[in-house]
């Protein structure tokens, strides 16, 4: 069994999406002993955004070698993708959304032909199937459902929408919402989050 763990915040040791992401891969260790592990940082190693040369590229114009370098890693973060059986995701949110990060990521796993194809019936999975995917999200603030702001959530209903697109839908998620709205409320949601993540099976 192989896990895939991604982490996307930029704030290194003070990040609430990096404790919980890896107390999550702590807490598959422990119930899949023998489990390894790749980990990918990608504010340590952030993957150049897209840009028209990509797209010339997979259209056949010829690459110098940077992009053919970068179009290689591409290609590696899919395989990544293809041999992991559970899927960590840290990821904080940062102006109602992901981090630019982890949205170059995302840019470079849903790619029509690689991980997904058109069909008439809409979109189809490419992956094997059976992945499971476990997301560690950390908010400043509070934007559940009934909450004021809850229709500035565009963290896990993009992550959820994006993930589902190439047929990862057993997603579990572990929130700690609140952590910017005072030292307490931190600990509390920090707290909640581990005890979610000790009960995960």
């Amino acid at each position: 069994m192989h896990l895939l763990h991604i982490d996307s915040s930029i704030l290194g040791e003070n990040s609430v999406s990096r404790i919980l992401s890896a107390s999550i891969v702590e807490r598959e260790k422990t119930l899949h002993p023998g489990i390894s592990v790749t980990y990918r940082d990608l504010a340590a190693e952030a993957l150049p955004h897209l840009s028209p040369a990509h797209i010339a590229a997979w259209h056949g114009a010829p690459a110098d070698a940077a992009l053919a370098a970068d179009l290689a890693l591409g290609g590696a973060i899919i395989d990544e993708l293809f041999a992991a059986d559970i899927l960590v995701i840290g990821a904080p949110m940062y102006n109602f959304t992901v981090p630019t990060q982890l949205k170059a990521w995302i840019d470079r796993i849903l790619i029509a032909g690689k991980t997904f194809k058109y069909t008439e019936a809409g979109p189809q999975s490419l992956l094997p199937p059976g992945k499971k995917v476990i997301l560690g999200l950390s908010r400043g603030g509070a934007y559940g459902p009934g909450t004021p702001t809850a229709s500035f959530e565009h963290q896990e209903s993009f992550l959820l929408t994006a993930l589902g697109f190439i047929g990862l839908t057993d997603v579990t998620v572990i929130r700690a919402e609140g952590i910017a709205m005072g030292p307490e409320a931190r600990a509390a949601a920090i707290d909640s989050a581990h005890g979610a993540i000790a009960a995960l099976t």
